[in-house]
């Protein structure tokens, strides 16, 4: 296949977009794990600490809300939500962890801005810190990766 034209951005080049990040604080520990793994990479792929706006609400289940009014702010290139939903002894993890799900999916769906999805649905806590202590297997910064990586994508399908 032929190349044509400038090359494209990488997937990996953060330089020069502006990053909303939601933070649920429920589990405050697992939460500051995967905000600074999103943070670290983030900055690794040239993002300044101005073109990084985060924001925490008061679980998984609002969300959705606040990845919504970035994404339809105009102000961002991308959301990336952070969270954990651990199982618990009642019905309301499978609640929580569908509700957040699908409203973050619908977000970016309806928006067209990526939603990068940091959101841990796990069984435990030891679960939960094994997916956001510092290193590759952080799934903070595995969401950051792929809101940057997808807004690369959809400017190329768009042809921008």
């Amino acid at each position: 296949m032929k190349r044509r034209g400038a090359a494209s951005p990488s997937p990996e080049d953060a330089r020069g977009l502006r990053i909303a990040v939601v933070r649920a604080r429920f589990h405050t520990e697992t939460a500051d794990g995967l905000l600074f793994g999103a943070l670290d990479a983030l900055h690794e792929m040239g993002a300044t600490d101005e073109a990084v706006t985060v924001a925490d609400v008061p679980g998984a289940f609002e969300l959705p809300l606040a990845a919504r009014a970035g994404a339809e702010s105009g102000r961002f290139d991308a959301v990336v939500a952070l969270g954990a939903v651990i199982r618990g002894e009642t019905d309301h993890y499978e609640h929580i962890a569908r509700e957040a799900s699908a409203g973050l999916a619908a977000v970016a769906r309806e928006t067209g801005v990526p939603v990068g999805f940091g959101v841990l649905t796990v069984a435990d806590l030891a679960q939960a810190r094994a997916r956001s202590l510092p290193g590759p297997e952080n799934k903070g910064a595995e969401a950051a990766r792929a809101a940057v990586a997808m807004v690369h994508v959809l400017r190329k399908l768009k042809g921008k």
